[in-house]
Formats: structure tokens, sequence, C-alpha cells
């Protein structure tokens, strides 16, 4: 449960860092603004259910969460993403980074400590099925 707590709360600082610059800055942007405000909401939401649903769903929300805002941040520190251009400065960025990290690893790790002795139907009963 550590773990899935950790992820949750990656997801959760993530969230609450792009909820805090969607009002200081991204508000007027019709395009990263409504991202900044669904990343926050879905933060929230997979830190939830993260804590409250067992099962692999969640973690692997919170990789997915992970993965793909750091890469849009990545994407806007390189080439730029809805005209809008980054820099890795500043106490926002590099707090929503690590968590973006901590959600990846942590939900990774649940995963793969949970899920990772799941049993699989033997092939006489999965031949079972089929007839």
């Amino acid at each position: 449960m550590r773990m899935r707590a950790l992820a949750a709360a990656g997801v959760l600082v993530s969230g609450a860092v792009h909820f805090k610059m969607y009002f200081d800055w991204t508000h007027d942007n019709n395009k990263v603004g409504p991202a900044f405000l669904l990343n926050a909401g879905a933060g929230l939401v997979i830190a939830v259910l993260l804590l409250s649903w067992r099962h692999w769903i969640p973690p692997l929300l919170a990789v997915g969460f992970g993965v793909s805002t750091l890469a849009a941040f990545v994407t806007a520190a390189t080439v730029g993403l809805f005209g809008v251009s980054e820099a890795w400065t500043g106490w926002t960025v590099w707090t929503a980074a690590v968590a973006e990290l901590v959600a990846i690893a942590a939900g990774a790790l649940v995963l793969w400590q949970e899920y990772r002795h799941v049993p699989q139907p033997s092939t006489s009963a999965r031949a079972a099925v089929h007839h």
C-alpha cells in the first residue's frame, strides 16, 4: 500500500502544480489552459483510485499520467507545444517533473509487485473454455 500512496502523491502533486500554473499563466491559452485543468482533475481522480480501488488500472493510469505529462513538457521545452515554449527553470517545473517521475516509478513498481504472479489458466483449462 505504501507504493500506491507514493504513486498517489506523485499524481496529486503534479496535478496541484498544474492547477496553480493554470491560474498563474495558462488560463488565457485556449489549448494549454484546459489541458492543465484536465491534468489537475486527472491527478486527483487517479490518486483517489490508487488508494481506494485495488485493481491494476489505477497504477497503470499513474504510469500513463506521468509519462504523458512529462512527455508534453519535454515537447514544450524542445520544439514547443501549441505555441508554448518552456524551459527547465523554476520550482513548478522541477516539482512537477519529479512528481511525474515518482508517479511513473511507483506506479510501475505497484504493477510489478501486485500483479507479477497472477496465475494463468492452464492449457487444458483454456482448451475446455473453447469447447
